[in-house]
This record gives C-alpha cells, structure tokens and sequence, in this order.
C-alpha cells in the first residue's frame, strides 16, 4: 500500500520580493516525490470552521477569516493578509486532519505542509496562524504524541496542551533561537548553539523513550529540516545524514511501538532551497520505506 500524501502548493499566495518565506519548496517538494510510486499524492481539503473552532477563540478565525487581524497581529504572523493566504491556511489545517484519519487506518500520512507550532489559541507567530496539530489532536482526542523536531520550539503547540493529560509534547529545539519567550512542552531538550549529528541524535534516543511510556494512540512527528547546518535561520549543524538518522530514529521507534504516524513539515530555509527539499523529500521517503513494506 502506497503512503497517503497531502498537498496545499495549488493554493499560492502574494509575498512581497525577497521575503524571507520559502515557499517555492512546497511545490518543488510535491514534484520530487511525485513520480515515486511510494506515493499516493492528493490535494489537501479544506478544514471546516467547527474543527479549526475548537483550538482557536472565536474572534480570532473569524479576524482572519475577513482580514480585519489588527496589523500588529499580521506583522508577528510575518505574511500580509489576502484571500488566497485564507485558503492556503486552511488546505493546510485540512492536509494534516486528513492524515491523521488515514494514519489511523493506516498506520502513517503526511502532509507536505502544516507544522505550524507557533499558533496559539487567539494569536499567530512565526509564519503560523492556525495550528493544524492541535486542530487535529483536539478532533480526534485520543491519547496523542507530540515530536516536535523542527529547529525553534513548538511554543504554540506546548501552550495548547500544558495541562492536558491525553497529549504529550516533546521538543528538541535550539535553546537560543526563536522563540525567545519559551512556552513549558512535556520534555523539552534545548541544543546549544552549533549543535551538530552526535549531539542532537544522543538527545532525541534519550528523549523517544519518554513518549513511548506515555502509550500514545497516535503521533504527530513535527519534522522540521531547519536543524541543518546550511540553514539560514537554524544556528545548529547537522548534515544530511544526521537527519536521515534523526528520522529513522523516529520511524523506527513508533512503527515497532505500533503506533500511527502522522508527519507534518515545519521549517526549513536553507540555501540553496534544493537542500531544503532534499531533507523534506528524505523524510517522507524513509517513513515510506519503513511502513508501507509492511502493508
């Protein structure tokens, strides 16, 4: 059975010249792994209000919605509003509440999108709006995982679950990049600034343990690339071959556990951007090679 793959890259949206957004590696990393027969590929859905309702306030989706956010509230997300950013946003929540279902049935999905960890209930930040991991996890309320891998700190998601016993979060971040104001996650493992493979890959099999004894029924694995050396907003160091590692590590760990992965995007700005995809593209290629061999 083909891994199930959720995309948004059709809905694009306006970005003023030389933003620091890489947006052009979601298209470039739906057509790497498109003609790989790992991969059932579809557009993502649309989420419906009531589910993206029940992570975030009221006002605030609806705000969003028609583009009257405060303009302090768009500068701290960092896009400008318009009607095609709306349907990005919410093809992305829906990407990863699709996964999730079909990961449940099946054992993974992703979705080349979403991640967005710096939401939280009545305000964006860093690139994120609606948060499609809590949306998912508060729809689906099983007894749910959180790895957060991505280079800067699941705060939104963290502050989402902080006194929720059904959802444990972990994130492996950098201790002194963004965000400054850290929010308190289940575990969380603060790498030093240069951090390289030997570092960060101890940290991560001294921390999978913890969530395994939490007994998850579901996983969502965060898997940002930002941690890479050539990125431009990481300040860690590791190679390619040290987050292949990462991932296998990660892979390994809950498909022995017997437990369904859901795998979103996060960051990644490395340059040139063929790095960035490259990362992404291994990481769903790995969970392909680990879970489908298994039917």
């Amino acid at each position: 059975m083909r891994g199930r793959l959720y995309y948004c890259d059709h809905h694009s949206f306006p970005l003023p010249e030389g933003h620091r957004f890489h947006a052009r590696k979601y298209r470039l990393l739906r057509e790497a792994l498109s003609g790989d027969d790992a991969f059932d590929i579809h557009p993502a859905p649309q989420a419906s209000l009531d589910l993206i309702r029940l992570a975030h306030e009221r006002q605030y989706v609806h705000r969003f919605l028609n583009g009257t956010l405060d303009p302090a509230a768009m500068r701290r997300i960092g896009f400008p509003w318009s009607p095609e950013l709306v349907l990005r946003i919410l093809a992305s929540v829906g990407g990863t509440l699709a996964a999730a279902d079909h990961a449940l049935n099946h054992g993974w999905a992703g979705n080349l999108a979403g991640g967005t960890h710096h939401a939280f209930r009545a305000e964006g930040s860093g690139y994120c709006i609606f948060n499609d991991i809590a949306v998912s996890i508060l729809a689906l309320r099983k007894r749910s995982a959180v790895v957060d891998l991505d280079v800067h700190q699941g705060d939104g998601t963290a502050a989402f679950f902080e006194d929720d016993p059904l959802v444990f979060t972990l994130s492996i971040h950098g201790g002194n990049n963004f965000p400054f104001r850290k929010r308190r996650s289940s575990l969380d493992v603060a790498m030093p600034d240069g951090a390289g493979d030997d570092i960060y890959l101890r940290a991560l099999e001294e921390s999978l343990p913890k969530v395994i004894e939490f007994k998850p029924e579901i996983v969502f694995y965060q898997s940002g690339v930002d941690a890479l050396e050539a990125d431009q907003l990481g300040r860690l160091s590791l190679t390619h071959a040290g987050l292949r590692r990462r991932d296998e590590i990660v892979l390994a760990s809950f498909h022995q556990a017997g437990v369904p992965v859901v795998i979103t995007l996060g960051g990644g700005y490395s340059s040139p951007i063929e790095a960035t995809v490259e990362a992404h593209a291994n990481t769903f290629r790995m969970a392909a090679g680990r879970f489908t061999s298994a039917g």
